[in-house]
């Protein structure tokens, strides 16, 4: 068959899941339920106009047609820029941007509760957020304004948890939510088992900030300290003796003020416990094999790799942990569907169309920082930071799908290469586009401010010393980000005058990549392709979705986009654990319980090697995996290089998933109570009557136990 033939192959037909999803989530509408949108062409049509919009005069129609073409050709934005973009007569109090960190949260009553109304209109603008709450004295310390005692962090944790729900609620979008917790901090332990209670914390994703001492300290059997911060005023008040070290220590925390430091910058502490780091460890691998949370941040790798890593101490990420940033740090978000660029899938001579990628990742850079024009953020110290370093965080999505149209197996070495291949090619032409477009519009304005070189900057780039550096001389951000960049390095050993010219004239943007986890834009724009870098959850599965007037999640059906394409394309007959020839699938169509967790651990490394951000991905595990075997999965994460690490295991006792396989859910039984006090069984997949709406048995206890019935 030859090329041009090929080419006139339509692509597998949409599917209805996919279709309701795009109408439900991004098809514009009027306030009076009016379609604007005709279809996903004209929700295209819209995002292509608003971001061209901000060029010049003379460019805008170049700039249009360039942008609507790497729309049709893999290019998706973030929910946010599709369906906000382009819609300020309809929704003039929404934003682009999907990614915001909070402002810190000082330890006083005033600024916890300033910073949940900060959250509340962040979340009301459609922004998801992410907050640390080991800034919190730890409970039962005692305040001396209340003359009382405090209740702790995790109390806190629950008015912005109700906030979230209630604005969610109201603005028919569910709010998203990440919490960080320091693994130093006393109430550590409380945060690791916060979501064993029914219904608590649910608008909350939850991450442990793990720290090389830590890790450190778990692999040599170690004591482990938990400590806060002292404050100043009650060291001078009580002559506290803080060179006692059986009483006091020194650690990195992100506050200062108010408290003692030493000649690096850590604050002084009150050793409040000291219990084995195994023991820490433990329970967090309990909790996370029993209730898939906490996650894992590594958070000094985080720091150390950071582009911006010579003014920034970074503490949390957005919801989904692919986007580490600084207080009130903001950043849009992008993904490229990899199934695009697959010619003559599922043959001997499948091969990836490179030159064509490379061209989508040319414009969509552009497009992505146009975004930064039109942001709408509510609050001034998320517009300072994102107008001041400009960052974005372009991505992948389909990587499962791809490699079994390509007749690769997920996880395997070829596999892990072409991972590594793709990444490394949206880095590098990502950054060939930072400096044109620094050259043609000016760079970020961070890249031409002066910092003055001290200690602490020394200490983390010994090479600068080596140099000739010394505390006390300037030096420009561009120098500092793109020639001590560690990340910035790696571009260097392939690019090395690309990184000379961004030394010079300084980058448009401090930051490229980041991979998110595309759950709603690949089920609807992409038609179902695998999330992500993850494979496909299943070839054939339910997704819950959040239905608006239903009072529990809704089970639809759906496929996964390399089934649809076999199917189009080769047998329209295949199906999953099809076992004659007929309908039986060729053995590279692998799902995410086929996949080992290390195999998922070497993917994710692959890719991070070329993501100066981070990335979301979670391991699947199946439910009957050995815990000895599980707990290895995060040190095996550690040893990687990775900077977080999440996984899943379908435990129906904690809660539904929002991808759930049919085998699953029959054989899970749920038990119900019923007024007369009598109790029924039924299988997770049997349909129910109740309140006079079907739901799923699954489904409908889950919103029972959650309290979320009736509340969506």
């Amino acid at each position: 068959m030859n090329a041009k033939v090929e080419q006139l192959i339509s692509p597998p037909p949409m599917q209805d899941a996919s279709f309701d999803i795009w109408q439900t989530k991004y098809q514009l509408k009027t306030k009076t339920g009016a379609a604007v949108d005709q279809d996903i062409n004209s929700t295209f049509d819209r995002a292509a106009k608003a971001l061209s919009a901000v060029e010049e005069d003379g460019k805008r129609e170049q700039y249009y047609k360039e942008f609507k073409w790497a729309l049709e050709n893999g290019a998706i934005p973030a929910g946010r820029i599709l369906s906000n973009a382009g819609a300020s007569e309809h929704k003039p109090a929404t934003s682009t941007i999907n990614c915001t960190v909070s402002g810190t949260v000082y330890d006083s009553m005033d600024d916890i509760l300033l910073k949940n109304h900060e959250a509340g209109l962040t979340l009301k603008a459609g922004c998801g957020i992410g907050y640390e709450f080991s800034t919190l004295r730890p409970k039962g310390a005692y305040v001396a304004g209340a003359g009382a005692t405090t209740s702790g962090p995790l109390s806190f944790m629950d008015i912005f948890d109700k906030m979230c729900f209630t604005v969610s609620s109201a603005g028919g979008r569910r709010g998203a939510q990440m919490a960080t917790f320091d693994v130093h901090h006393p109430d550590v332990l409380d945060f690791v088992r916060a979501k064993r209670e029914d219904a608590r914390l649910r608008q909350f994703n939850l991450s442990l900030l793990i720290t090389e001492d830590f890790i450190s300290a778990v692999k040599n059997d170690g004591d482990w300290k938990l400590s806060f911060p002292v404050g100043a005023d009650e060291i001078a008040e009580d002559n506290l003796d803080i060179s006692d070290t059986s009483s006091f220590l020194f650690r990195n925390f992100p506050v200062k003020s108010g408290y003692i430091t030493n000649n690096e910058g850590q604050v002084a502490c009150r050793i409040y416990s000291t219990v084995k780091a195994k023991f820490i460890w433990d329970s967090i691998m309990t909790s996370t094999y029993d209730f898939a949370e906490p996650g894992f941040i590594l958070i000094d790798k985080v720091n150390e790799m950071n582009n911006n890593w010579f003014c920034e101490n970074i503490r949390a990420t957005n919801p989904c942990g692919e986007q580490p940033l600084p207080p009130y740090g903001s950043c849009l978000l992008g993904s490229i569907n990899l199934t695009k660029f697959v010619d003559r899938p599922f043959t001997d001579k499948a091969s990836f169309n490179l030159k064509k990628y490379q061209k989508v990742i040319g414009i969509f850079t552009r497009m992505l920082d146009n975004v930064v024009e039109i942001n709408g953020l509510p609050l001034i110290g998320q517009r300072n930071e994102i107008n001041h370093k400009r960052r974005h965080g372009m991505g992948i999505l389909g990587l499962g799908s791809t490699l079994t149209m390509m007749k690769m197996a997920y996880g395997s070495p070829k596999s892990i290469e072409f991972t590594e291949k793709v990444n490394r090619e949206m880095a590098i032409e990502g950054w060939k586009q930072a400096l044109s477009l620094s050259e043609e519009k000016g760079p970020a304005p961070i890249m031409e401010e002066t910092f003055t070189i001290d200690e602490e900057m020394l200490l983390k780039r010994p090479e600068m010393r080596a140099e000739g550096y010394e505390i006390g001389d300037e030096i420009k951000g561009r120098v500092l980000h793109a020639k001590y960049s560690k990340y910035m390095q790696k571009i260097g050993e392939f690019e090395p005058k690309l990184i000379e010219a961004l030394a010079e004239k300084g980058a448009r943007f401090t930051h490229h990549t980041s991979i998110a986890p595309t759950g709603t834009i690949s089920l609807s724009l992409a038609n179902n392709a695998s999330n992500g870098i993850e494979p496909s959850f299943a070839h054939h599965y339910a997704r819950n979705i959040i239905r608006e007037g239903k009072k529990t999640k809704e089970k639809v059906d759906v496929f996964s986009y390399e089934l649809l394409a076999y199917r189009h394309y080769i047998n329209a007959n295949a199906m999953p654990f099809g076992t004659d020839d007929a309908t039986k699938l060729p053995d590279y169509f692998i799902s995410a319980d086929e996949v080992t967790p290390k195999q998922h651990v070497d993917i994710q490394a692959a890719a991070q090697k070329w993501v100066d951000s981070s990335i979301s991905k979670t391991a699947n595990i199946p439910t009957e995996f050995p815990y000895e075997e599980f707990k290895d999965i995060y040190m095996y994460a550690y040893d990687s290089g990775l900077k977080g690490c999440t996984t899943f295991r379908f435990n129906p006792e904690a809660f539904q998933g929002v991808l759930v396989k049919e085998s699953d859910l029959e054989n899970t039984n749920y038990e119900f109570t019923l007024e007369d006090g009598s109790k029924v069984t039924v299988k997770g997949n049997e349909e129910i009557e109740y309140d006079g709406e079907i739901h799923s048995a699954a489904n409908l206890f889950d919103a029972l136990k959650e309290g979320t019935y009736g509340k969506y």
